[in-house]
């Protein structure tokens, strides 16, 4: 059996989970990670996702707080979330064998970055981050996936 061992993105197959919290920021605000988005709009990186992590999202941006920031931003929660189900490559994983983390939408992302064989995960998530990483995969800031990227390209 061949051991799966750690390697560096290259800008050619980077492929990354963003979590929940990041990726609504991507989508109703500016900075790092709007510019992630926008890299995988531009085809930069392969975004990764799970069902349940597009419910999450889902979830999330149903909330009345996200309402005036819809309208400000001229679209809606169906258009949102139709784009990033549309940049998403699904991949349904079994649950960890064991907990990782204290919550367990966590431990999702993990499952999900371990069965896609993720290149690294983003998140602002203090429990997630404080990881460092999971297995091979880096778990970082939208500020520290901007550099990865620029750094594959080069």
């Amino acid at each position: 059996m061949r051991k799966s061992k750690p390697h560096a993105p290259s800008a050619k197959n980077v492929r990354a989970i963003i979590d929940t919290n990041i990726l609504v920021s991507a989508l109703f605000w500016r900075g790092a990670p709007h510019r992630l988005l926008e890299h995988v709009r531009n085809g930069v990186f392969t975004l990764i996702g799970s069902s349940v992590l597009l419910a999450e999202l889902a979830e999330v941006i149903g909330r009345e707080k996200f309402d005036d920031i819809l309208v400000r931003s001229n679209t809606s929660r169906e258009r949102s979330l139709a784009e990033v189900r549309q940049l998403t490559e699904v991949v349904d994983a079994p649950p960890l064998p064991e907990p990782v983390c204290r919550d367990p939408d966590d431990d999702a992302v993990l499952a999900v970055a371990i069965a896609a064989n993720a290149d690294f995960i983003v998140s602002g998530d203090h429990d997630l981050l404080v990881l460092k990483r999971y297995r091979h995969i880096p778990i970082v800031t939208p500020a520290e996936a901007l550099r990865m990227i620029q750094a594959a390209q080069k």
